[in-house]
């Protein structure tokens, strides 16, 4: 029987703790799923505030709807007590006693349904008055969560896209880039290998000897120099001052 008991409560514990772990999972999930659609969430609760605050503003309509009806009422009925008064005195005052009391009579009647009217008329306007409040009050809170659900948006969007970059920059597409850069930039200049290529013929043939000597003074350039065409264009210009000198002499 002890055996029995012991499995009894060992199962039991076990069901308990599958139970603990599956509603730790359920959590995890559930603040995962919050996580990521969060933003999501947020303009589905304002759709619903908003939803509740549009049935609220009709019902606040009806009651002042109500409120105006009430109170159309009971200035008719102070009307009708009014005028009513004024006829009892007058028949009071000619001795027409049954009449009076008949007047008396309406006009019990008259008051007490003006009374009626005014508590429901008072409990009327304090309930818009309470309704509006609370609109007002619901109104602002819609508007600080829009704003807020802006500002979600925007953060959301950030680490959207940090993420993304995240990812991409851990994919070997980028470090294939920068090795395939790496490539082109290390790899031989073909102007400069053919320079090098002319530079050795010339010294295999004697042509470089007789450049640099040309280069020196020591007989005939074999190429023309920057310095040989600066020096033909003073010589041009100078040639020209020259001729233009006597004819402005003569005028």
């Amino acid at each position: 029987m002890n055996d029995v008991h012991k499995h009894f409560v060992k199962g039991d514990m076990m069901l308990k703790l599958i139970e603990t772990l599956w509603r730790g999972n359920q959590a995890r999930m559930h603040d995962a799923a919050t996580d990521r659609y969060a933003v999501e969430l947020i303009e589905q609760k304002i759709r619903d505030a908003q939803t509740a605050f549009r049935a609220a503003k009709g019902t606040l309509a009806t009651l002042i709807q109500r409120e105006r009806v009430e109170a159309r009422a009971l200035e008719t009925l102070d009307a009708r007590i009014t005028d009513l008064t004024t006829r009892a005195e007058m028949a009071l005052r000619d001795g027409r006693e049954y009449l009076a009391q008949d007047a008396a009579t309406s006009l019990a009647d008259l008051e007490n349904e003006r009374q009626v009217r005014r508590d429901t008329l008072d409990r009327l306007q304090a309930k818009c008055a309470r309704l509006q409040h609370n609109l007002d009050r619901t109104n602002r809170r819609i508007i600080d969560l829009r704003q807020g659900a802006i500002g979600a948006r925007a953060v959301d969007r950030e680490r959207r896209a940090q993420a993304s970059l995240g990812a991409s920059a851990a994919t070997p597409h980028m470090a294939e880039a920068e090795e395939l850069i790496a490539r082109v930039m290390g790899a031989d200049d073909p102007f400069e290998h053919d320079q090098i290529v002319q530079e050795i013929d010339a010294g295999l043939n004697g042509s470089d000897v007789t450049t640099r000597l040309g280069a020196a003074g020591y007989g005939a350039p074999t190429r023309i120099r920057a310095d040989d065409v600066l020096a033909r264009l003073r010589a041009n210009r100078n040639a020209t001052l020259t001729q233009a000198a006597p004819t402005q002499a003569k005028g």
